[in-house]
């Protein structure tokens, strides 16, 4: 429901100024209709639901959406999480993610919603409304380096029991020489004189709504509050810069085709702050010999009229190795024989089992004898 909403804040500068405007306040998202589930959903479903939706959105992408991205990473963050998402379905639309009360408990509201109406001003509502309801008024937002994406293929039986992957890739990484500090060999770090050490200026600029503060990142020192006495010339003071790194992906057994492993610190690296995430679609190749149903397996077998009748053993091609199995006398025609353990291992260290699928397969043509011993069975009603 839209309203309008009214409001007084106050800027720092020995000047306070009041100002009235009016805004338009949106309710709060629904998380779960924003990852396009129903409230009940299962923490497997709300996983699924998080990676087929990041993997659409992805900035990476080319039609990546960075603010429908920023949406269903909100949602899973909360709902994905058992404390939050309780606090979450008791307090519907005002949870906040901290509990019940809004903005830092700012009188009961969450000013958050209005940061985009501001954005191009350069301000931070959080920290101007911070300080007025007496929040603290923090400084700017810890920096956090890129999320990015890859694609990894395997095949059908690495996705049954796991493996282990090795990728080359070009991001933006940690510095080797200074190990993100910036700093050459040697060096010291100093109090960073542009912010006096603090990580943020405050700078005001006039805007429709009169003389505003804001709080930005140092540019000197990159939120950090120091800076080297000599740069690393390496990384040139920037404490990471674009290179090829090695990373291992281990894919978890039992993984489905279209799942994405997600690597916490392995995107890309930023000075001042931590790393972002690695998110890795895997793609698997489908095998002709067996189709997974669950934690079982599924395969085909022709079997001769005559075994099917007499019954006999057949050697099975398991993703073990071969194996022997007994076809029992009168086994029809689509019936399932099971080898048990064979199919896909569970996070209980134990594995499904393995289905055979008989195919009875009739001759083309009949000899003569063969044509008289049927009859016979047919005059005997078999």
């Amino acid at each position: 429901m839209w309203s309008p909403f009214s409001f007084i804040f106050f800027i720092c500068k020995e000047t306070v100024f009041e100002v009235k405007y009016s805004l338009t306040m949106a309710s709060k998202k629904d998380y779960y209709e924003v990852l396009g589930l129903k409230k009940g959903a299962s923490k497997d479903e709300v996983k699924k639901a998080f990676h087929k939706l990041a993997h659409k959105y992805h900035p990476d992408k080319s039609n990546g959406d960075g603010e429908k991205f920023k949406e269903v990473s909100e949602a899973y963050s909360i709902l994905s999480d058992d404390k939050k998402r309780a606090e979450y379905d008791s307090y519907g639309q005002t949870f906040n993610g901290s509990g019940p009360g809004g903005f830092g408990g700012a009188a009961g509201f969450d000013f958050s919603q209005f940061q985009d109406a501001f954005n191009q001003q350069g301000f931070d509502m959080g920290d101007i409304f911070g300080d007025f309801f007496g929040g603290g008024g923090s400084a700017t937002r810890q920096r956090r380096g890129r999320d990015i994406s890859i694609d990894v293929e395997i095949n059908f039986k690495d996705s049954v029991f796991g493996t282990k992957r090795k990728v080359l890739l070009a991001k933006v990484s940690e510095c080797d020489t200074c190990r993100g500090s910036g700093a050459a060999p040697g060096a010291k770090m100093e109090t960073c004189k542009h912010c006096n050490g603090k990580g943020s200026v405050r700078e005001s600029t006039n805007s429709i709504f009169g003389a505003i503060t804001m709080v930005q990142e140092c540019r000197q020192c990159h939120g950090t509050g120091t800076i080297p006495t000599e740069k690393c010339k390496t990384c040139h003071g920037e404490g990471v810069y674009r290179k090829q790194e090695e990373i291992e992906i281990v894919v978890p057994a039992g993984i489905e085709g279209g799942e994405m492993i997600r690597l916490t610190g392995a995107g890309e690296a930023v000075q001042g702050g931590p790393s972002g995430d690695l998110y890795v679609k895997v793609h698997v190749q489908n095998d002709r010999r067996f189709k997974k149903d669950g934690v079982n397996l599924i395969t085909e077998m022709s079997v001769k009229l005559t075994d099917a009748l007499l019954g006999a053993e057949y050697k099975v091609e398991t993703l073990d190795g071969d194996q022997m199995l007994s076809i029992p006398a009168g086994v029809t025609h689509g019936e399932m024989l099971k080898i048990a353990g064979k199919g896909v291992p569970t996070n209980r260290g134990k594995r499904g089992d393995l289905f055979v699928k008989v195919k009875i397969t009739l001759p083309q043509k009949l000899s003569r004898s063969a044509r008289d011993l049927i009859q016979k069975l047919k005059e005997e009603g078999i």
